[in-house]
């Protein structure tokens, strides 16, 4: 099954290339291990304002699913912005 990696909210990043998974499975696995590559070399896109969104699409381009990632600041630090993140 081919699938697309679209990278969505915060950055949008769409996929033109698409990969070839056996299952299902597979492409939640990717996907997950996709937005934890993202993270681990952006970690600013999580408190980008918007949240970090990853869309799996089939060869039609219909959604499969989505795994999200986003920040949320405590009330112990409101008012305290993150070193990487713009004042509002």
């Amino acid at each position: 099954m081919l699938c697309f990696f679209n990278l969505a909210g915060a950055v949008y990043d769409p996929d033109v290339v698409g990969v070839d998974l056996p299952t299902l499975v597979d492409a939640r696995v990717e996907a997950a291990r996709y937005i934890g590559e993202v993270i681990r070399d952006k970690p600013e896109v999580v408190w980008a304002g918007d949240e970090v969104r990853v869309e799996v699409t089939d060869e039609r381009r219909l959604l499969l699913f989505t795994i999200v990632a986003f920040g949320v600041d405590a009330p112990a630090v409101a008012g305290q912005p993150a070193s990487f993140r713009p004042n509002p």
